[in-house]
């Protein structure tokens, strides 16, 4: 066979690992691989190179995607998707495997539904995919969180002072749960339990009346108060100036961004990358299509495509009482 490979959406820690095992699987079972750079739009574009062992030598290491990645409104059109399927067609490729978050596995649910073989591997930082435990780059990003927050401390307890610190995640509060968790912070907040700004500044109050000089809060990118914030004003700061301004705490506020992305992979999120990679490329040679290859407890599984819009479970609200109760 002759399998095609993208990577789209934000990139995430281990995708340069997934392409690694992909095409050395690939390349062991005998097909013919080949990178799509810049995921759908270089698709569109017939950006399409062979790729062998030698080309993905030394990237297990690697953070970003070496096939690059870009977000494509062209393929969200008839046309665009039309496009690519006549560059898949012309490169004579049999099937294609995405990587990428949701955005993109819906992507690859179009390619299938217009006839192309496609398996899908999951990676987004926020971990918000449907019926997979974990997708590449959580657990990176998860370390990147948690050491900031080690970081961040020395100096909430040098100065006795009430710490910010805005994490990604539009719509899941993943990241901000499970690292605000390991990272010993006073307070998480995520879209999932909406909380007003009143009582957020009581809980930190609480924390100072009973002999705490810090206060650190988690907060997701997408966590809004009950109140609302105007409009241009993230989460993170407007909870900062409410502290400051109504509580009188000396307050600062840390914007993780684009750092939670970056950085070598885990041990954790090269293993999985790997285990995705060849099960993928296994499947494609098996005739399957339309599917996703997810982790469901210690297994590698397989997903059909119609139920990734399955609202995703990852976030848990025991966890979130869990992280409220160690650190009261």
């Amino acid at each position: 066979m002759r399998i095609g490979l993208l990577t789209s959406g934000g990139d995430a820690p281990g995708m340069n690992a997934a392409i690694r095992a992909v095409v050395r699987t690939g390349t062991a079972q005998g097909h013919e691989m080949f990178g799509i750079y810049r995921g759908y739009n270089g698709l569109i574009e017939g950006d399409i190179r062979p790729l062998d062992n030698r080309a993905v030598s030394g990237i297990i290491e690697r953070g970003g995607t070496i096939l690059r990645s870009a977000r494509s409104q062209a393929f969200l059109t008839d046309e665009g998707q039309e496009q690519a399927v006549r560059s898949i067609a012309d490169h004579c490729l049999d099937a294609v495997i995405v990587a990428g978050g949701n955005g993109s596995l819906r992507g690859a649910r179009c390619l299938h539904e217009r006839g192309i073989r496609t398996i899908g591997i999951p990676a987004s930082i926020d971990n918000d995919v449907s019926h997979t435990a974990m997708a590449i780059g959580v657990d990176t990003a998860l370390n990147t969180v948690v050491d900031s927050l080690n970081r961040i401390r020395d100096t909430a307890v040098s100065h006795e002072r009430a710490f910010v610190i805005e994490v990604m995640g539009r719509s899941s509060g993943y990241i901000a749960l499970m690292g605000g968790l390991a990272g010993g912070a006073e307070l998480v907040l995520m879209p999932e339990k909406p909380e007003s700004l009143v009582e957020i500044v009581r809980e930190v109050k609480t924390g100072i009346e009973t002999g705490k000089r810090h206060s650190i809060l988690c907060v997701a990118e997408g966590f809004q108060p009950t109140e609302g914030v105007p409009k241009g004003v993230s989460a993170g700061k407007a909870i900062a100036a409410h502290l400051e301004a109504d509580a009188g705490i000396e307050t600062r506020l840390t914007v993780l961004g684009h750092l939670q992305r970056g950085g070598s992979p885990s041990a954790f999120d090269r293993i999985l990358a790997c285990r995705l990679g060849h099960a993928a490329v296994t499947w494609c040679g098996e005739g399957r299509t339309g599917e996703m290859a997810g982790l469901v407890g210690q297994e590698i599984v397989q997903i059909p495509f119609e139920r990734l819009e399955d609202p995703c479970m990852n976030v848990d609200r025991a966890i979130h009482g869990l992280a409220q109760a160690v650190a009261n």
